[in-house]
């Protein structure tokens, strides 16, 4: 029996980004308890000697048509990325130093900013113009995530995943069973709903 999903993200899967936003209505309409991992996603490929689809072509030509198809089966807004990719290695440092209260928030804020509003996230002045939406003091921000055991959390975050045998985002685990992608959502969702 479990009470949670758990969701494996990196800001930088456009899929990751899609099953958000349906993580985000399932907790509303169904009352589920989402419990969000970070990791970062090329360390994960690098364990795995995964080859990016970013980095390949034709690859990434499918992905960014299938996420708009994706995105407008679901009244998602969408937009792939023109500085896609990006190395979001402090930004995912950020969700681990990030106060409790606004760590939703700040998720949303830097997902919607990349894949919604087509932002550089990559530009540390547009990370610190979003920071101060949320009302974040930057200066304390990028002092917290160079902190070393920050970088050891997130490091030690990525590996967890890989013992335990993800090797994409977004994966949701469920009752120990793995369910990757966002295509596996309602997968995901229905062996919450048939274990409670």
């Amino acid at each position: 029996m479990t009470r949670s999903i758990d969701f494996y993200f990196d800001f930088i899967s456009p899929y990751a980004y899609l099953a958000h936003k349906r993580v985000i209505e399932a907790e509303k309409l169904n009352n589920i308890k989402f419990i969000y991992k970070p990791i970062l996603l090329g360390g994960l490929h690098n364990l795995r000697k995964i080859t990016p689809a970013a980095l390949i072509d034709a690859k990434k030509k499918f992905t960014i048509h299938d996420c708009e198809i994706v995105a407008k089966k679901f009244n998602i807004n969408f937009k792939f990325n023109e500085k896609f990719p990006i190395n979001t290695l402090n930004l995912m440092r950020g969700v681990l130093i990030i106060e409790e209260i606004k760590r939703k928030k700040y998720i949303e804020s830097f997902f919607d900013a990349y894949w919604n509003a087509n932002l550089d996230l990559s530009n540390k002045n547009t990370v610190e113009k979003i920071l101060e939406k949320l009302e974040v003091n930057s200066n304390d921000f990028f002092e917290k995530i160079s902190e070393q055991h920050t970088k050891d959390l997130l490091k030690k975050l990525t590996h967890d995943a890989y013992n335990k045998e993800i090797f994409g985002a977004p994966t949701f685990i469920v009752n120990k069973k793995l369910f990757w992608g966002q295509d596996r959502f309602d997968y995901a969702l229905d062996e919450y709903k048939n274990s409670i």
